[in-house]
């Protein structure tokens, strides 16, 4: 699943009716959820965040820049903010299944768009701008609205898109790509500002004033500040007091999660306060944060730990959070701090309980049938090889702790490719049933039927021969884990082959009966059955062994 956020900041902060306005655009867009509203009075602009598929939220950002512009009249705007246009800034940040590339590709779209429709300037900034002089927002907004006609007739400052004069009424808008932003406060047992500022000089990129020996601070030849960097890359650092909790915190603007994570944040300020004789109490994050973002840091302090990272991500996400006293001042909810589940708040089968999941099936619907219980049958064989893993790891006797590691991983990693396809298989069974209810009384309506129906019919063949393909990892994974694991779950072991291998067949009929409906297509056809068949065959042979050595094993113990 491809998901990207889109954060515009519109100069209008008081008048509800027309942000609502805006905002309706947005939520008019179907796969986009409006995520949050942030209006402020003083600085006269809104904020607001969204995220969807890249094509949808393309969509919804062009959309509420087209209202946004007929709305705000730029001419009679006063606010606090820096601002130079009706919409400001529209910043894309790719967040799950895109590249920053794709994401920059998605940004000049999104431009061009709206330079050429709206005959509004744009300029494109951060990792989508056209030169270094334009990276920094600050610099392209500098002038503000009231300078811009004369900016802009300069050659330095040709707009990326658009007409090279202003647009009197909407003004001039950055569009551009940027990584996820993660504001996060860690708090300290004081109440003392001043030695959190001193940790947050100490941490952040930017540092602080090298000083002589008197304190004097330090200047080169052009009378320039000499700073020394701080310890942290793509990290913003103020010290700040909490009056409601009475604590000091070190507030920071994570610009770049992937350079420097979550938790080597928390790390760093950690040893600062105990340098300082302080001691970090928890932390809380201000909005929200990536589902990645959490699991690493629960892979982290499991490693500290010692203890193995193949566990589910529920578990993951609750050593993060109790590592970093993420719920120290209010309950951490994930599905309102995680931006991953926010966004997916669709009804899912593997979300259900078994026996309401065991109902739906035995009910009168065709769908969830054969094709999500086989992905069912393979997500129950490879959490049963993770717990195994993870059952051998801290026995001292078995010594190989990385490759017990790598098994309950990669065990972890298959179960949640199985959870999926149980959804997938089901979801493309209406997709089909769907193309069939398609209308067909012209040609051309019969043409685009035909079409959709034969696309939907490859669809709900490949699923089940995608989990059949997984059925062989899950089997080569129970190989490994017999090899080396704990031989008390030999049994656990036996069950997990068997589920691998039931998942295998059963994903194979579906495979058979599907194809049944693709006679026309019998290169398609032949290449699938051959595939198929050549899987099965493997794990007869597979099974075989397995089986032969579960019985040994039971019998020597």
């Amino acid at each position: 699943m491809k998901l990207i956020e889109c954060v515009p900041n519109f100069s209008e902060g008081r008048n509800k009716d027309i942000i609502n306005q805006i905002t309706a655009e947005i939520s008019s867009v179907s796969n986009v959820k409006l995520l949050d509203v942030d209006p402020g009075k003083d600085t006269n602009r809104t904020v607001v965040t969204f995220a969807g598929h890249p094509d949808d939220v393309i969509e919804a950002a062009f959309l509420a820049i087209s209202k946004a512009s007929e709305l705000i009249d730029m001419s009679k705007h006063e606010g606090a903010h820096p601002r130079m246009g009706a919409t400001d800034v529209c910043p894309l940040i790719p967040i799950k299944g895109v590249s920053v590339q794709e994401c920059i590709e998605y940004s000049h779209v999104l431009a061009q768009k709206v330079g050429k429709k709206l005959k509004i300037p744009i300029f494109m900034y951060e990792k989508s701008a056209s030169s270094k002089s334009r990276e920094n927002l600050a610099k392209i907004r500098q002038g503000e609205y009231e300078e811009m006609s004369d900016k802009l007739q300069l050659k330095e400052w040709a707009p990326d898109y658009g007409p090279k004069k202003i647009n009197v009424k909407a003004g001039v808008t950055a569009i551009g790509v940027r990584e996820f932003l993660i504001a996060y406060n860690i708090n300290l047992n004081t109440s003392d500002k001043k030695l959190a500022s001193d940790i947050a000089l100490d941490i952040r990129e930017a540092g602080r004033a090298k000083r002589d020996k008197d304190g004097k601070i330090i200047r080169d030849k052009n009378s320039v500040m000499v700073k020394i960097p701080g310890s942290l890359k793509s990290v913003k650092a103020v010290g700040w007091f909490l009056e409601e909790y009475n604590v000091a915190q070190v507030s920071m603007n994570l610009i770049d999660y992937k350079i420097t994570s979550v938790h080597k944040v928390f790390e760093e300020v950690r040893m600062q306060a105990q340098k300082r004789g302080l001691r970090v109490t928890g932390s809380e994050l201000v909005g929200l944060i990536p589902l990645d973002s959490l699991l690493d840091a629960g892979k982290y302090y499991l490693k500290q730990q010692n203890k193995s990272c193949g566990v589910s991500d529920s578990q993951l996400i609750h050593i993060a959070v109790k590592s970093m006293g993420l719920d120290e001042m209010y309950p951490f909810n994930n599905n309102e701090k995680i931006i991953d589940y926010m966004i997916d708040d669709s009804q899912k089968l593997v979300d259900k309980t078994i026996s309401s999941f065991t109902d739906e099936v035995a009910s009168d619907s065709p769908a969830p049938g054969g094709g999500s219980i086989s992905a069912l049958a393979g997500s129950l064989s490879a959490s049963l090889i993770s717990m195994v893993a993870n059952l051998s790891y801290d026995k001292k006797q078995f010594l190989n702790k990385k490759k017990i590691n790598d098994i309950a991983c990669s065990a972890q990693k298959l179960k949640n490719e199985f959870l999926i396809l149980i959804d997938t298989d089901t979801k493309a069974f209406d997709q089909l049933m769907s193309s069939f209810r398609l209308p067909k009384k012209t040609d051309k309506e019969i043409e685009f039927r035909n079409q959709k129906i034969l696309q939907m019919s490859k669809l709900v063949t490949e699923v089940p021969f995608d989990t059949l393909q997984k059925s062989l990892e899950a089997l080569d994974l129970v190989f490994e884990v017999l090899s080396i694991g704990n031989k008390s779950c030999i049994s656990d072991t036996g069950v997990a082959a068997e589920m691998a291998y039931s998942c295998a067949y059963g994903a194979y009929y579906n495979v058979k009966i599907n194809l049944i409906d693709l006679k026309e297509d019998q290169k398609y056809c032949k290449k699938i059955l051959n595939k198929s068949e050549s899987i099965l065959s493997e794990m007869d042979s597979k099974i075989l062994n397995v089986r032969n050595k579960i019985i040994e094993g039971l019998n020597d113990e």
